[in-house]
């Protein structure tokens, strides 16, 4: 599915540079066609003054200069009315006259006194692109019309010319904006496809950890089925019980996740003190750790303003201080310390557990992360805690990191920072 969509968004980049592509084409090709269409013409109106000079001083022999007419330049002069075309008077040295004169072109030249331009259909030469200019005598009167005409084929060659090659850099920029495109929808995609493997693997681990509680629930009540008066039926009941609290507290995780990545779970951003709740989430573990052979050290100054949620910042501390208690051997230490540093208001939790292997550091918050290997999850943990406090740390403009004692013991520490209050 996910190469569909990126063969449709290549597709789609293409598309547009085409569609961008054709109109500049079209509005370069136009203005083109006019700029020499009227360079044709200032030629072809030199080419008529030229003659007209040459008309009325007679030539060399008025002293005027025999122009040079180009030989596809056709200019005739005529009267401005009676038998245009029987009177036409074929000046210049082109081998064609290109359908000159053109009577219609010659009488609006004469009657407006001024010159004008038009296309026309010259028969077996084509179109004619035909300039006339009217020739004034003393008076003012109009006395003759000298035309110039040109084929238009010498403006559409020009002008395909420049087609070909609008279009060969079109085919050469689609080509290279299809390779780009591929290259940056595959960029566009990579979110994409992890968002959906990580999507993937949530939805596979959930299945999972539902799946065991339920196949033990079923199977226990089967058992009861089977035997309803048997003395052991209370040990199963509460074995049920176990299992039920485990997935009530698996799908309130997975609830509360799925409120975090809608934005729609509600985290105040209020001035608090993060030592207060820190000291508080340390004191509900104190029994736990106690009746585990665990020593729960608390290090924290008399005061560390923060700001964010008083209530969700002891639930993430709770989550670090369960790991903690659940890594922790017997006989060692689990210590809660804070510290305010530039901007920002710092909780940890450290243990002296078997730490976290460097290569399970970058995932370990992820969620149903699990590194069986170093920190065994005694209690029945989900792999959703530590993720769960990550992302509530980061829904208060906060963070959680995970790392392990700077000293030569072992033993692994989360880091919980908050904005402070300044």
């Amino acid at each position: 599915m996910l190469d569909r969509i990126r063969r449709r968004l290549t597709l789609g980049y293409v598309g547009i540079l085409a569609l961008i592509l054709a109109l500049f084409g079209v509005v370069v090709v136009v203005f083109f066609e006019r700029s020499v269409t009227a360079q044709q013409d200032e030629l072809l109106m030199q080419q008529a003054e030229a003659e007209t000079e040459i008309y009325v001083n007679g030539g060399d022999k008025y002293g005027g200069t025999k122009a040079k007419t180009p030989s596809d330049i056709a200019v005739v002069a005529v009267p401005p009315d009676g038998d245009i075309a029987a009177k036409a008077l074929r000046l210049g040295d082109s081998s064609s006259s290109l359908g000159l004169p053109y009577e219609e072109l010659v009488r609006s030249a004469a009657l407006g006194k001024k010159p004008n331009q038009g296309t026309v259909d010259g028969g077996p030469d084509g179109a004619v692109r035909v300039v006339s200019a009217p020739l004034d005598d003393e008076t003012g009167e109009v006395v003759a019309v000298v035309q110039a005409a040109q084929s238009r084929a010498v403006v559409l060659e020009t002008v395909w010319r420049l087609v070909a090659v609008l279009v060969a850099a079109g085919l050469v920029a689609l080509a290279l904006s299809a390779a780009g495109g591929m290259y940056m929808s595959r960029n566009a995609m990579r979110p994409a496809r992890e968002a959906f493997a990580r999507q993937r693997d949530f939805v596979a681990d959930a299945s999972h950890e539902l799946k065991t509680p339920l196949a033990l629930v079923k199977i226990n009540a089967e058992e009861i089925r089977r035997n309803p008066s048997t003395p052991d039926n209370r040990e199963i009941v509460d074995d049920q019980l176990s299992e039920i609290d485990r997935m009530d507290a698996l799908l309130s995780d997975l609830l509360l996740l799925a409120r975090l990545d809608s934005g729609r779970l509600e985290v105040e951003r209020k001035p608090f003190d993060l030592s207060v709740v820190s000291g508080e989430a340390a004191e509900r573990f104190l029994k736990r750790a106690a009746a585990e052979g665990i020593r729960l050290e608390i290090s924290l100054p008399g005061e560390l303003p923060a700001r964010g949620d008083a209530a969700r910042t002891g639930q993430i501390l709770a989550a670090l201080l369960d790991n903690a208690v659940r890594h922790t051997p017997k006989g060692g230490t689990v210590t809660v310390s804070g510290r305010a540093l530039d901007g920002v208001a710092e909780a940890s939790v450290s243990d002296t557990g078997p730490g976290v292997p460097p290569e399970h550091l970058p995932r370990i918050l992820e969620r149903f992360y699990r590194a069986e290997e170093a920190r065994t999850r005694k209690g029945g943990g989900t792999g959703l805690g530590l993720a769960i406090a990550r992302d509530l740390a980061r829904a208060q403009r906060g963070d959680l990191t995970a790392g392990n004692n700077p000293g030569s013991g072992p033993g692994a520490v989360f880091v919980l920072t908050l904005p402070a209050n300044a």
